[in-house]
């Protein structure tokens, strides 16, 4: 059961190792939540949009990095420890919080509880709050260098606000303007849906590996591509058929053979 299927569990389902099922809408109250590809040189506008929105709504906001200290080599990737120095006096007099992987779990508690009390007004944190928060008077998610997460897993972090009644935001932040990195991310501005997000990446950027760990990348397909989703529907019905007439595939010797083999590599890999 997931909210956010990334590309390979798309993949998964597309080829026939799992059924699917979808619940379409959202629970009773909920809006969708706004989201906004931010430029660089609206930034200083978008924090004092934030300010007063926070401050006027009474609400809350996360501030998602994908580091936890500045990295040497990703110069242009915000980091959260120095982002919650940088922010704190950004956004004063409000509060800002810090999370992330390293704290011990009792400072991890006391940074969700501090928000969730509404001591804090902002947390930093890196996406260790993508799953199991809910947060009922967050409205604001900020996510720094977005282009280096996956569309789903953008969607599942801006599922941390939106809880309630009141209207949400989702601003995506990103130092790469190419055309690939913006189209991708403006998907999110008009798409809701985590499955149609998961089969947009499973394009964009491919399924990695069925029985690896790789979960991002393009196979090596000699014909087809994956987006042939009629095609493959069309396959996995003949092969379903052709295995129910005959299951020990006793007329196709050489089909049968092939089919032995794949299961080794499966066992071995």
């Amino acid at each position: 059961m997931t909210a956010t299927p990334i590309p390979r569990t798309i993949a998964q389902t597309v080829f026939g190792n799992l059924d699917l099922s979808v619940l379409h809408g959202l629970p009773s109250g909920r809006k969708p939540v706004k989201t906004w590809v931010v430029p660089k040189n609206k930034r200083t506008a978008a924090y004092a949009w934030m300010k007063k929105e926070l401050t006027e709504s009474h609400s809350q906001a996360f501030v998602v990095c994908p580091l936890i200290d500045d990295s040497e080599t990703l110069t242009t990737v915000r980091a959260a420890s120095s982002e919650h120095t940088r922010l704190t006096s950004v956004f004063a007099p409000l509060h800002v919080g810090l999370l992330h992987g390293r704290m011990k779990p009792d400072e991890k508690t006391a940074a969700l509880e501090r928000l969730r009390r509404g001591s804090d007004d902002i947390l930093v944190s890196t996406p260790v709050v993508e799953v199991g928060i809910d947060i009922p008077d967050a409205t604001i998610m900020v996510i720094e260098a977005a282009e280096r997460f996956g569309l789903s897993q953008l969607h599942q972090l801006r599922g941390r606000v939106g809880r309630r009644e009141k209207p949400s935001y989702c601003l995506l932040f990103t130092e790469n303007e190419t055309p690939e990195v913006l189209t991708r991310l403006k998907a999110l501005e008009t798409v809701h849906s985590g499955p149609e997000l998961a089969e947009l990446d499973l394009t964009l950027r491919g399924p990695g590996e069925l029985f690896g760990t790789r979960q991002h990348g393009l196979p090596g397909f000699t014909v087809a591509t994956l987006s042939d989703t009629g095609l493959i529907q069309e396959v996995n019905r003949e092969a379903d058929a052709l295995m129910e007439a005959d299951p020990e595939l006793s007329r196709f010797p050489y089909l049968r053979e092939r089919v032995n083999e794949s299961k080794i590599e499966t066992i071995q890999s």
